[in-house]
């Protein structure tokens, strides 16, 4: 055998013992008369001691030899360190090694294995599995691994059935692009890649299976970001005979127990709040509770005096830092900069100093009295000792920047904890959104989500005031998981691609499958996915997602290390009846 026990076990009480060990070379210590190699495997790490009185010569002149990342095997017995290592497991003993066989040689490795590494982002992605062996990717994956059985365990005890869906499936027209695959077979046609089960998880609804789930890979063509791949994992949940407030409930179940097993965190608080008062109060629809900070509209106290910037506006909004009184004017200038940068684009910032005396200082004093700015800071919540920053313009643009310098700013104060989980149910989002380039309505979520009843009467008139049946979960200003209550009536769903701008025969044409469905008893049903990997990462103190994916994509979509995407020869794309139109 290769091995009796691990790098990671072996402890004290086993001095004596005779093992057998095998792993990668971290490190090697050569003093001519005696030789230390550190040992590891994924358990851990475990020192060798070769030496000239105790060690046959032809061992120890192979200890001397050993390079960084060889793989070898060790025969000795386990004996007490001297110098013992506090910071290890095995850090009590070590093994006086006895014979040593080399199983593998390896080159130097293009950075260092360690938990610190001198290797950049790219040159790590370009040598991934020398990444996995250092201990914070290696330790972020079997992290990973828990938090699925985690998953797995309560959706299971909740009696909720794991079904796989396909994954060459049908192009649709909502949502971001597809990727596709183009079929042999069928010639001049194509597969796509899922966004989500979506209509297979309703169609196992119509099926009876009545609890769903699947931790899934789903496939988006869009832009990349730190907290986006193109391939991701979602947990993916539908039931059947239920409303909004038993999945609601289900989910803040599978949250708590998440906490609670993983972290050892009991959360007992899951407050609610509408799309509307998160868009008032925060700026963005998924807000992180854990700070204050909250917007205050200034519109009714700012406005009508004789600052045109301010009278020209749709919103005038600010929020109070804390301790941000005591800034400097160059400190604040660099702020003002900041929200500048095209990221943000805002065209500029006014901002008020609340002394500790109860006095204010503006960079609009000329315009506004003690009186007038008193009132803003009692609008945004402003103590002494506070700088109030405010912004104006277009709400939308406005609520969008001012969100952007709510989160820079409890940043740089520290204020987002990693290690403090403060969860969120937004509901009652919009059903439909405008876009201006196509100049119609699109579903804000996906077309089968359901509008509330009282406001189906809406559609014709005030499509845009149309509240729909959804709900998505917030942890500490990420959404971790969204979903709604779907539609299930045929006629409600064709009243719903209608005014997506579908025909009826496209509608047909693209969803005539789900539509023939509900002509058979369809239930009435809803679910919710998670993102399965931004979860992961939150929990694991991270917010961002790559370190938690054994093979990820660069910001490019590319894999780098086995260079994908690439080109197919000219007989693959001849089998698939494919020509390419590439301009040079």
């Amino acid at each position: 055998m290769y091995r009796s026990h691990t790098c990671g076990e072996l402890r004290k009480e086993h001095i004596n013992e005779e093992v057998t060990l095998s792993g990668w070379v971290q490190k090697v210590r050569d003093k001519g008369f005696m030789v230390w190699i550190d040992l590891r495997d994924r358990y851990g790490i475990i020192q060798l001691i070769f030496d000239e009185e105790r060690t046959p010569k032809d061992v120890l002149e192979t200890a001397q030899q050993m390079g960084r990342e060889f793989v070898i095997q060790v025969n000795g017995t386990v004996i007490e360190r001297v110098s013992k290592n506090p910071n290890i497991d095995t850090g009590d003993i070590e093994i006086l090694v006895k014979n040593i066989t080399v199983l593998n040689k390896s080159k130097t490795p293009p950075f260092t294995i360690e938990n610190e590494t001198d290797g950049g982002d790219d040159l790590r992605m370009k040598y991934r599995y020398l990444d996995i062996r250092r201990n914070p990717v290696k330790n972020s994956l079997i992290f990973r691994h828990i938090v699925g059985i985690e998953v797995r365990n309560y959706l299971s005890n909740q009696d909720f059935i794991e079904i796989e869906t396909p994954y060459l499936i049908k192009s649709t027209p909502e949502g971001a692009r597809d990727f596709v695959v183009p079929s042999r077979m069928n010639e001049g046609q194509f597969y796509a890649l899922p966004q989500s089960p979506q209509t297979f998880k309703q169609l196992l609804m119509v099926g009876g299976m009545d609890k769903y789930f699947q931790i899934v890979k789903c496939f988006r063509d869009e832009d990349l970001r730190a907290d986006r791949q193109p391939e991701f994992t979602q947990i993916d949940c539908e039931m059947a005979f239920v409303e909004q407030e038993d999945i609601l409930n289900v989910f803040e179940g599978l949250t708590r127990h998440l906490l609670k097993e993983i972290k050892g965190i009991e959360i007992k608080d899951f407050p609610r709040m509408t799309y509307d008062e998160a868009m008032r109060k925060y700026g963005n629809d998924k807000p992180d509770i854990r700070f204050g900070m909250e917007f205050g509209e200034l519109n009714d106290v700012a406005q009508h005096k004789e600052f045109k910037v301010f009278n020209d506006a749709e919103l005038v909004v600010g929020i109070a830092i804390p301790g941000g009184g005591s800034y400097t004017r160059k400190e604040i200038d660099k702020l003002i900069d900041w929200v500048k940068r095209p990221q943000v684009g805002a065209l500029g910032m006014v901002y008020v100093k609340c002394n500790e005396d109860g006095s204010y200082k503006s960079s609009v004093d000329k315009f506004y009295d003690q009186e007038d700015l008193k009132a803003w800071a009692e609008a945004t919540g402003a103590k002494p000792g506070d700088l109030i920053c405010v912004l104006s313009g277009q709400a939308n643009k406005t609520r969008s920047q001012l969100s952007a310098l709510r989160m820079e700013m409890a940043e740089r104060l520290g204020l987002r904890n990693p290690e403090e989980f403060a969860p969120l149910w937004v509901l009652d989002f919009p059903l439909l959104e405008w876009d201006e380039e196509s100049e119609r309505f699109h579903a804000m979520h996906h077309p089968f989500t359901s509008p509330k009843p009282e406001d189906i009467k809406l559609l014709d008139t005030e499509p845009g005031n149309v509240r729909a049946n959804a709900y998505d979960l917030v942890l500490n200003g990420n959404e971790i998981g969204g979903g709604s209550i779907r539609i299930y009536d045929k006629d409600l769903q064709s009243l719903m691609f209608k005014h997506l701008g579908f025909t009826e025969e496209e509608a047909k044409a693209q969803f005539g499958f789900l539509m023939d469905a509900f002509q058979y008893g369809a239930p009435p049903h809803g679910g919710l996915a998670f993102g399965f990997d931004r979860l992961v990462a939150i929990l694991g103190g991270q917010e961002t997602i790559r370190d938690y994916i054994a093979f990820p994509k660069n910001n490019s979509g590319r894999d780098v290390m086995i260079d994908a995407p690439a080109k197919i020869d000219n007989d693959q794309l001849k089998e698939l009846h494919i020509k390419l139109n590439i301009q040079e």
